[in-house]
């Protein structure tokens, strides 16, 4: 199977199981990446990070794994792997919830798939922290933005951004990790 097939695969397997948005995915698509395309734990963090940084949707950072495997090809191959499946099934199960209207069923399903969704996102926040808090120096610099972010109203664009210019000064005059 050449790599575009297998990106092709990968990443519409992925745009499927995406309930609840790009987040749910990220344990998968951590473990995927790294069985099928040797992408480190470390890179996906960084790529990550990177697409959280970059203005537009955040999930646009998928274009930069295509890329790092196979080029603007790979790129462009798993910009449409990844997108296409899931607004097609987006558009019909929205077609057919639009005709249901505010039937039992319709509630029961939106019921059932609320915590399914938090629970996925949950563990996509899992797999990128335990990827990325690996030492005193990101375990403080995560501990001090989660109180900033939930405490005050800053926006975490800077948050993100003082954490790593912070993060970068006492790993390279200190040696911590």
């Amino acid at each position: 199977m050449t790599v575009l097939i297998q990106l092709a695969l990968t990443f519409g397997m992925l745009s499927l199981l995406a309930v609840g948005g790009g987040t749910a995915v990220l344990p998968e698509m951590q473990t995927v990446l790294l069985q099928q395309f040797q992408i480190a734990h470390t890179t996906f963090v960084h790529i990550y990070s990177i697409g959280q940084l970059a203005p537009g949707p955040n999930m646009l950072m998928v274009l930069v794994f295509g890329f790092h495997v196979a080029g603007m090809l790979g790129a462009s191959v798993v910009l449409v792997a990844f997108f296409l499946p899931s607004s097609v099934l987006c558009l019909m199960v929205g077609r057919i919830w639009h005709k249901i209207g505010e039937s039992p069923w319709r509630r029961a399903v939106q019921n059932a798939l609320e915590p399914i969704s938090i629970g996925l996102m949950a563990s996509g926040v899992y797999a990128v922290a335990k990827a990325a808090v690996i030492g005193p120096v990101s375990i403080s610099l995560a501990a001090f933005s989660l109180v900033v972010i939930m405490f005050t109203k800053f926006n975490p664009v800077y948050m993100i951004l003082g954490a790593g210019a912070v993060g970068a000064v006492l790993i390279q005059y200190t040696g911590w990790h």
